[in-house]
């Protein structure tokens, strides 16, 4: 059975990135000996779109993608395309949408109209703009649907594709899956995530460097795990990603806790070869 490219989000490398773009290279060179194909942008570190372009081709990864938060792109969707075109990513992500403008909110709407513009000046040219989800677009719409799938109702297909990140779906109490199953022919990139949560915390986007306005008494645990380490159930999410559109995979880990974050990648990388990936 074929297997598709596996590629690593660099977000969760910052702390060897951040302030320190000489280490560039370097980090690339290791991600790249662990066995991944390609990287996931967050970020530029300071560093020209042409250098990350060549350091990448040099190292052999492909740059396949890029988050680029909506803000920034909305006041400058021309110039964030021109970079990561440049860099030679085949897609730009909207990684998460402020509380402002997320379904039932203000300004859902302006996020939805938004991203139509945005989605029209990426495709123009010559790449994809995709949605990367979190558990809060599960929220049920007047219509009884979920705003997760609200979104891909109001954007167009050719606008906007699906990043379904399958430890917020599950998270979300939704099958990882099923959703890939659902939006197939909508997946070109799908996020591979584990985690590992007891009772009902409250205190996730924190773990993800975003302070929550609404706190309660909820108590529990939550922490993000190498790929094959946590509370995922892998084989069901890669056969549905085989029978999907999707033309990568993507680990992502957000913290790694008592794990350096080249090690946690590694694991991640070595769980998967034993999956035959």
């Amino acid at each position: 059975m074929s297997k598709l490219p596996v590629g690593l989000q660099i977000y969760g490398l910052r702390d060897l990135l951040e302030g320190a773009p000489e280490n560039f290279k370097s980090v690339m060179e290791s991600v790249k000996a662990m066995g991944y194909d390609g990287v996931e942008l967050a970020g530029l570190y300071g560093l020209d779109p042409e250098y990350i372009h060549d350091t990448l081709a040099e190292v052999g990864l492909k740059p396949l993608s890029a988050h680029v938060p909506l803000v920034e792109m909305m006041e400058d969707a021309e110039g964030s395309a021109k970079t990561y075109k440049t860099i030679g990513c085949d897609y730009m992500v909207v990684p998460y949408l402020p509380e402002e403008l997320r379904p039932l909110h203000e300004g859902y709407e302006k996020a939805l109209s938004e991203m139509r513009r945005i989605g029209k000046i990426v495709k123009d040219n010559g790449m994809k703009l995709l949605y990367h989800n979190h558990d809060f677009e599960f929220v049920t719409m007047p219509d009884g649907t979920f705003g997760f799938d609200d979104i891909y109702a109001q954007v167009p297909s050719d606008l906007l594709m699906v990043e379904p990140d399958t430890c917020w779906i599950k998270v979300a109490g939704q099958d990882p899956a099923g959703y890939i199953d659902k939006y197939s022919d909508r997946c070109e990139v799908i996020h591979l995530k584990d985690f590992i949560k007891e009772g009902d915390p409250d205190d996730m986007y924190e773990l993800i460097g975003i302070e929550s306005s609404h706190k309660s008494a909820k108590k529990g645990f939550f922490q993000f795990r190498p790929v094959g380490f946590g509370q995922q159930i892998w084989e069901p999410i890669l056969e549905a990603s085989l029978r999907s559109s999707a033309k990568w995979v993507v680990v992502e880990q957000d913290q790694h806790y008592e794990l350096e974050p080249l090690e946690a990648a590694r694991r991640s990388r070595e769980y998967l070869k034993i999956l035959g990936w």
